[in-house]
């Protein structure tokens, strides 16, 4: 997603010294590496002018066991002594680096997500169409490959899949079945923007396993910015956490580098591509609410369905989602508001606002 670029960029305009440096090789994976940079930054913030202090960065901490009681040491040392050093800690995945937080690090931290690119970045930086982004999706490493299709699909599986699930998963996180957690990944590829209850995810699975791990894998999968599962709308949390998950891949291009299919083929079959764009709102919405308080849910009764429900304090929001232009109803929309009443109602496509303005419409003022 290019937060190293992002903190390599605020390196350089910043007006007061900085260092960098990056835990991702295997022999620095220890404290004594972080003493070592730290000490570093210290130096920098001494001989700063005025006492301006200076700016360290760590990358890829979460591969150092008990990587927080370290900096925890250091940073309260810093304080005692008036050291001005800032320190911006960077991970592979949200959820890896919480791993790493224990209750000793409380008050000292902000959380800040960086998200897939979406749809303005894209176009401002590349100057993609709608409908390449929607392809392609929006990993900014691949852009200048999308003119060689297959060179693109293997920079995507090989470079961005294969280190996320092998690199930052199997080697952070104890995983007894590997092979199952990337059947799990593909199946949240294959049938994203659909619901599928855990039991049916084993009757699709090669390899053995039991809802309470697929549940946990999927959780793994989220946190790294892969696939989630979004949960049915109900007033009752209980309720929400047994529900089947509609599962939503972060990035279209999971789907679309795993398929085999090219980017022609994909715009002329109506069907898969209504499915890309759904999973392109789909993924605009699992972004945008990353790091804030707006929850993502799906609903369903019966055969009558909404395609996603936010939910913000009492505020709702119901949308739907339609590729075709031709009119059609709305039945699950018209049966969710008769129950729950929700502020706002939008249909994206078709007859409705359109995808492109919704995707360069921020959330906040589509929730008004």
């Amino acid at each position: 997603m290019g937060k190293t670029t992002l903190a390599l960029q605020l390196k350089q305009v910043l007006p007061y010294p900085s260092h960098y440096a990056s835990a991702d090789e295997p022999l620095l994976r220890n404290l004594t590496w972080i003493e070592q940079q730290w000490e570093i930054g210290r130096l920098r913030a001494r001989e700063s002018i005025n006492n301006e202090g200076a700016l360290l960065i760590l990358d890829e901490v979460q591969k150092i066991p008990r990587w927080s009681d370290m900096v925890k040491k250091l940073w309260d040392e810093d304080r005692l002594h008036a050291v001005n050093l800032r320190v911006i800690i960077l991970g592979s995945s949200t959820l890896l680096v919480q791993l790493g937080l224990t209750e000793s690090l409380a008050g000292r931290f902000e959380v800040i997500p960086i998200t897939h690119w979406f749809f303005k970045e894209c176009r401002d930086a590349f100057g993609w169409s709608l409908d390449q982004y929607i392809f392609f999706g929006g990993y900014p490493g691949g852009a200048p490959l999308i003119h060689d299709e297959k060179r693109w699909a293997h920079y995507i599986v090989n470079s961005l899949i294969e280190i996320s699930i092998l690199k930052d998963i199997v080697l952070m996180e104890r995983i007894h079945k590997p092979a199952l957690l990337r059947y799990v990944f593909e199946l949240g590829c294959q049938y994203s923007g659909q619901i599928l209850s855990f039991q049916k995810m084993m009757g699709q699975l090669q390899e053995a396993g039991n809802p309470s791990t697929l549940a946990h894998y999927l959780n793994l999968l989220s946190g790294a910015g892969l696939v989630t599962g979004l949960s049915k709308f109900s007033f009752e949390p209980v309720r929400q956490k047994a529900s089947s998950p509609k599962l939503q891949v972060f990035n279209t291009a999971l789907i679309t580098a795993q398929k085999g299919i090219s980017f022609q083929e994909a715009q002329e079959d109506r069907e898969e591509w209504g499915r890309l764009v759904e999973s392109a709102v789909g993924a605009y919405l699992v972004n945008s609410t990353l790091g804030t308080s707006i929850e993502l849910f799906y609903w369903r009764e019966g055969n009558k369905e909404v395609d996603f429900i936010l939910r913000h304090g009492k505020k709702l929001l119901a949308l739907e989602v339609k590729s075709s232009k031709k009119p059609t109803s709305l039945p699950g929309m018209s049966l969710f508001s008769e129950r729950y009443h929700p502020q706002k109602k939008l249909l994206v496509g078709g007859q409705g606002l359109s995808v492109e303005e919704f995707l360069l419409t921020p959330l906040e003022i589509l929730m008004g």
